[in-house]
């Protein structure tokens, strides 16, 4: 779904930045092409981002997405860090209960594989 993004590195809560996005790729739903803004609520680093989407929906659905870190190691000189993903819908608006979860367990374990190539990538450049 995830098609590029725009905006500044977030470092912190509050931090946002805009994704365009594409729901046709998961073949569910027939919502084309839109933007969301990725709204970072929680920022402790080293050990835990979480975010909200805000987009065009109204009222917003409410739930949020997070990454915590836990540092379990060493390899080479380079961290080994246990990522547990999350994604909390105890928050979304009564409106929106019926459908979630929209992602399903599977989908959210595939942004794993992203963030590690992501990290190793930066980690190869740096």
């Amino acid at each position: 779904m995830l098609q590029s993004a725009e905006g500044a590195v977030v470092g912190g809560a509050g931090g946002r930045f805009v994704v365009h996005m594409d729901r046709e790729a998961l073949g569910d739903l027939p919502m084309g092409k839109y933007d969301v803004e990725v709204v970072f609520t929680k920022y402790a680093e080293p050990t835990q981002i979480e975010w909200t989407i805000h987009g065009t929906i109204k009222p917003p659905i409410g739930h949020v997405y997070g990454y915590l870190l836990d540092e379990v190691g060493e390899t080479a000189d380079q961290p080994v860090t246990r990522v547990t993903s999350y994604c909390d819908w105890s928050g979304a608006h009564p409106d929106w209960k019926p459908i979630f979860p929209v992602i399903d367990d599977k989908a959210l374990r595939a942004t794993l594989g992203i963030l590690e190539r992501t990290a190793r990538a930066r980690a190869a450049s740096t």
